[in-house]
């Protein structure tokens, strides 16, 4: 029996959640939750917004299931933290074409891989009489790590070309290094391709033509602009789900917000969270039945008749989760 931490966070965290855990219990997998807390109510009950016991609970499970949480003011990431203590090193973020979304483009399948433990948001900060000031922290080690998962990725996944995303052009040594690891790595892979692009040129041609993207690896803070700019590509952050894979277990997220202008309306869109929760599945081994929750899933947004409002429908969260539960059962 896999044991998963559920955390449903705040807002529409908790709506999403719900519905995430009514498609897993359809599936016949024999899961166990341990559920923890995290977010804004959190921190109003405990002052703590991620306390030690979510993690030590999380550090226990074979992967954790994460809704969303709002930014509480002068507290410390809950994700970052939670990133951060179980080594979570690659932050892994698909950008596909879905049948039935209204999207600029129809054909698109790549994935962005971010490094998810330094740079910028490493939290290296400090004020300084004339303001503030932060490290961006680039390390031959993270480097390494997250260059070879990205190229142990393209292997895995079936995928052709692996690109480096930087600004050595002007982070001479910070980025020059990020990019010189990238090449070394890329010499112990000689079946796939492997090339890049400067951050500025790579947010132009996500528009421009990104069909020419298959596997992309860059940093914390370009992969978190670039992961966004991808959700826009194919619908939105609604549909954008995303997994933080360590050594030794993960944690699957969707990228959306707590959205608390709607929160208890019971309108949210749960696709992000069911396809993170597809993600979870793949990363414990369960494939076949992740590939039917995402056959099914699919399936819903493709006939069109029960969508969440973001979508064009008129349907709530849990009528959706309920119609992609039906289309599950049938292929059980």
């Amino acid at each position: 029996m896999k044991k998963i931490t559920i955390i449903p966070g705040d807002g529409i965290g908790k709506e999403v959640m719900e519905a995430a855990i009514l498609v897993l219990d359809s599936s016949g997998l024999n899961l166990e939750y341990k559920f923890a807390e995290a977010g804004y109510e959190c921190f109003q009950k405990y002052g703590n917004n991620i306390p030690d016991e979510t993690i030590k609970i999380a550090k226990k499970t074979d992967a954790t299931l994460f809704g969303a949480v709002t930014t509480v003011k002068d507290q410390k990431s809950a994700i970052i933290t939670l990133r951060k203590e179980m080594n979570l090193f690659a932050n892994v973020r698909p950008v596909k074409s879905l049948p039935g979304i209204k999207s600029l483009y129809t054909d698109l399948d790549f994935v962005i891989i971010r490094e998810n433990t330094e740079g910028l948001y490493s939290g290296l900060e400090k004020y300084t009489p004339e303001g503030a000031n932060a490290i961006r922290l680039i390390t031959k080690k993270a480097s390494r790590r997250i260059s070879k998962f990205a190229f142990e990725y393209a292997l895995k996944n079936n995928r052709k070309r692996v690109t480096a995303v930087h600004k050595a052009n002007v982070l001479k040594k910070t980025d020059g290094l990020f990019k010189d690891i990238f090449y070394e790595i890329a010499g112990d892979y000689p079946g796939i391709d492997s090339n890049d692009y400067y951050v500025d040129a790579t947010a132009m041609y996500f528009i421009t033509k990104p069909q020419i993207f298959d596997i992309v690896v860059t940093s914390n803070l370009f992969g978190d602009i670039l992961s966004d700019e991808g959700a826009g590509l194919v619908g939105g952050l609604g549909l954008a789900p995303s997994a933080n894979i360590g050594d030794y277990n993960g944690l699957f997220e969707p990228v959306h917000g707590s959205a608390p202008d709607i929160e208890g309306k019971g309108i949210a869109n749960p696709s992000a969270m069911i396809f993170s929760a597809v993600m979870m599945l793949e990363n414990i081994g369960e494939m076949d039945i992740a590939n039917k929750i995402e056959k099914s899933l699919l399936e819903v947004l493709k006939e069109g008749k029960y969508l969440t409002p973001d979508l064009g429908g008129r349907s709530k969260t849990i009528e959706m989760a309920e119609e992609v539960i039906k289309k599950l059962k049938s292929k059980l």
